[in-house]
């Protein structure tokens, strides 16, 4: 820990300044991946409840996965990512969807 005291010549205490720096963390972005068996309307459900989508935002992106065969969801903290397709893996088995959902650095 840096000495945030230090006395100069005069034998009087003066605070030091210290700073810092803190790093930003590191994004992932979450991706979802099309397949042929996972309903459009599901991929939507999972955008709204699981990433807090609008509904037109959802069914953009929705539409992207389905049209290119990949989407970017969003860019998370590795953390959060993890847990969110956590809960889109979850969520698809419960259903018995195959969808995939995949994070890769930002």
């Amino acid at each position: 820990m840096p000495q945030l005291w230090e006395e100069n010549e005069s034998d009087v205490a003066v605070e030091k300044e210290t700073r810092e720096k803190i790093d930003k963390p590191r994004l992932w972005k979450v991706l979802l991946h099309n397949d042929n068996y996972t309903t459009m309307d599901f991929v939507v459900t999972i955008l709204v409840v699981v990433f807090h989508k609008s509904e037109g935002e959802a069914v953009r992106i929705m539409l992207d996965v389905h049209h290119k065969g990949i989407g970017i969801v969003g860019a998370y903290t590795r953390e959060i990512a993890e847990t969110k397709i956590a809960r889109v893996t979850e969520m698809a088995k419960q259903a018995e969807f195959p969808l995939l959902c995949t994070m890769e650095p930002e």
